[in-house]
């Protein structure tokens, strides 16, 4: 095996010990509301764990599984490099969705997706975020908000000059979308629960 082999592997390896911590499960089981997992669509993100009410645990459990994938690429790049870097938030971003601890079925990814990309490009992740703001304002669907926000994210990457990262994006906002194939569902048939509705 070639050193880059091994860098590589280890940059993903890293990226998804750190991914898979499920913050939104532990912090509610924590905070004593139980199994996030029985409440709302199920989900462990920020938006289902919203809905136990309690705004401070979703805005924690929002941040953990965003500085997870910011972390999981800084530390890397620090001791790997760019491109093992990139292989890490891939992994970061694997972890979250497919956690080991939890049978590999785990949130779908938006926080860690803008956690990896403010690591790699801060300036299209503060893009991200406005375009997320704006339509969750308008619309209240925390699903389409991010949804529509990933589809510009490979786009801009490209234009700003960071092929690489472009690439990455794009597997991660496919990603994304498989991931969010219920939420369109009832998106689509006008059933998708709105920003801070408990059921």
């Amino acid at each position: 095996m070639n050193v880059a082999f091994i860098v590589g592997v280890s940059a993903f390896v890293f990226g998804y010990g750190l991914g898979s911590i499920p913050f939104g499960l532990l912090m509610t089981w924590l905070a004593g509301f139980g199994d996030v997992r029985t409440i709302g669509s199920g989900n462990i993100g920020a938006t289902n764990v919203l809905r136990t009410g309690n705004k401070w645990l979703a805005i924690a459990t929002l941040l953990g599984d965003l500085l997870k994938g910011t972390a999981a690429v800084l530390l890397t790049k620090y001791y790997l490099g760019t491109d093992a870097s990139l292989i890490a938030g891939l992994g970061s971003f694997l972890g979250h969705l497919f956690p080991i601890w939890l049978g590999f079925n785990g949130g779908k990814g938006i926080a860690t997706y803008i956690g990896v990309l403010l690591a790699i490009a801060w300036m299209v992740a503060l893009a991200f975020g406005a375009i997320w703001l704006l339509l969750a304002a308008i619309f209240r669907f925390s699903s389409l908000a991010g949804l529509v926000a990933s589809l510009t994210t490979p786009v801009i990457l490209y234009a700003l000059g960071n092929p690489k990262a472009a690439i990455l994006f794009t597997a991660l906002t496919v990603m994304v979308w498989i991931r969010h194939r219920s939420n369109i569902a009832r998106l689509l048939a006008g059933t998708e629960p709105k920003i801070g509705t408990k059921t």
